[in-house]
């Protein structure tokens, strides 16, 4: 065993030096690149365009895989690159991202593993999360024993998003090593949350591209959803408006707290500007629950904090919130964000409740639900004749609790309730000041995908599950780069004064 680890850590170690150290500076090297090269013009020829593009991302994903295997804190921007971009990319033609990104999360998973065998620590996963987490993979993969379930196929496809992805959270427990890993990985959230509100501003005053136009005249009832009181409703990189008014609401919440903190003041700035962007993109998405889930997440903040100023500002922007939505407007865009706030008129949310009553008996008799997959896509793909194939269950709750049971929405619940208790427990806990306010970002941040999941499936969508279980990860281990307690870890002036007294 001694001597695989040794050749396996050489190995590793050769493999750095020529990619990262000589940049394949070398014959090897060259005979590298120009097989790759030789391979590349022999595909495009042989197989297209399509298959081209999809054999240079393979060949480009090697380097890329080697470096996640080395580097987790890699592994985990990579893949939030490819859950901001996939349904980008998918406008294009389409591309197997969505598998690609399931496989790089499993390698990395598995490279933590291997990593473990001569590391041997599993400190940074001990926390009562992580058994939750655990606990909910094993219910998710015991469903496929369920004998209500209508599809097998449908539980193998639904799984990827409730059990899968959630091996993230070990991966960058692991991979969050120190306070600046933290903070760089939050920092790389929010730039790309400001790069897609910046391109839902272009959509909005530039337009659209030709295959942005082409994917939407593609599907009629697409073009319906997006293209209302005739204007278009901007989705910047996503598939819908109200994905990506999610993404823009708590991003832009998190901007709002972290810019209270002890942070340098062009940081600050910077924070408030990021978060007016993504505020404005998020209006022009005309979408109405990320407009609810804003005031929910400074609700939030203030009951946390309770400091004056915080109490002032938030109080101040509540009225001119009010003034602006009980004035009258012909203006679509400011209609749209008023009509979420008068839910009796909006007809939409009546036949919510209607479904959610009339799902009640099928919910009281199936304590374990009716499988995974069993509603929404999978089951219109999967088993179109059953009758909970078009249930609309329009929430991320209702679908938990219709496919995996009352149980299964009780352990949910627990889960997430671990999640703020542990955010606002550490908040009110750590003594750095720059820990706390992330603490206090972050557990806003988490509040809000949770109210997002009554509404709509929010936490399960991409890119809101990555990052999701990334933040998770990030409230788990901030705790343990906090300063220390002066009474239990005294000062080296203290330690002086101790020794000086015991010399007396």
């Amino acid at each position: 065993m001694q001597t695989l680890i040794h050749t396996y850590q050489a190995s590793l170690d050769w493999l750095y030096r020529q990619f990262f150290i000589q940049k394949l500076n070398t014959p090897l090297g060259y005979v590298f690149i120009a097989t790759i090269s030789l391979a590349l013009g022999l595909g495009l020829a042989m197989v297209g365009l399509k298959m081209g593009i999809i054999v240079l991302a393979g060949i480009l994903a090697i380097p890329v895989v080697i470096a996640c295997f080395i580097s987790q804190q890699f592994g985990l921007a990579i893949c939030l690159v490819i859950a901001f971009l996939i349904q980008f990319i998918n406008k294009f033609g389409n591309y197997p991202a969505g598998l690609a990104l399931d496989g790089l999360v499993f390698f990395m998973f598995f490279a933590v593993f291997v990593k473990q065998i001569w590391e041997r620590d599993w400190s940074f996963a001990n926390h009562w999360i992580s058994g939750i987490i655990l606990i909910w993979v094993a219910y998710s993969v015991m469903q496929v024993l369920n004998p209500a379930a209508a599809s097998r196929m449908a539980w193998v496809f639904t799984v990827r998003s409730l059990a899968g992805l959630i091996i993230l959270y070990f991966v960058a427990c692991y991979a969050f090593k120190s306070l600046a890993r933290i903070k760089w990985m939050l920092k790389f959230i929010i730039f790309l949350a400001l790069l897609s509100a910046l391109y839902g501003l272009k959509q909005e005053f530039i337009g659209f591209s030709q295959a942005e136009l082409n994917w939407l005249y593609a599907d009629e009832e697409r073009f319906q959803l997006i293209v209302q009181w005739n204007r278009f409703r901007v989705f910047s990189l996503f598939s819908d408006p109200t994905t990506f008014g999610i993404v823009m609401a708590y991003c832009s919440v998190f901007c709002i707290v972290l810019a209270t903190g002890s942070f340098k003041i062009y940081q600050r700035i910077a924070l408030i500007v990021g978060a007016i962007l993504m505020i404005m993109s998020m209006g022009y998405g005309g979408s109405r629950t990320p407009v609810l889930l804003v005031p929910a997440g400074l609700v939030m903040f203030v009951l946390l904090t309770m400091k004056k100023e915080v109490l002032i500002g938030a109080g101040i922007f509540f009225v001119l919130g009010t003034a602006v939505m009980m004035k009258g407007s012909s203006n679509p865009v400011l209609f749209r964000i008023q009509s979420a706030f008068k839910p009796t008129e909006d007809a939409s949310v009546q036949v919510r409740l209607d479904n959610q009553k009339k799902i009640q008996p099928f919910l009281q008799s199936h304590p374990f639900g009716g499988g995974l997959g069993r509603c929404g896509v999978w089951g219109k793909r999967f088993s179109p004749h059953d009758w909970l194939a078009s249930f609309a269950h329009d929430s991320g709750f209702v679908r938990i609790a219709v496919e995996m049971g009352w149980v299964g929405l009780i352990l949910y619940m627990v889960f997430l309730f671990k999640i703020l208790q542990t955010g606002i427990y550490y908040y009110f806990r750590v003594r750095n000041p720059e820990i706390k306010t992330l603490y206090l970002a972050l557990t806003c941040l988490m509040f809000i995908l949770m109210v997002a999941s009554y509404p709509q499936e929010a936490i399960v969508l991409l890119p809101n599950s990555i990052i999701f279980y990334i933040c998770l990860a990030a409230i788990v281990r901030l705790k343990d780069f906090d300063d220390p307690d002066p009474v239990l870890s005294p000062s080296p002036a203290q330690s002086r004064e101790i020794l000086q007294m015991s010399n007396k």
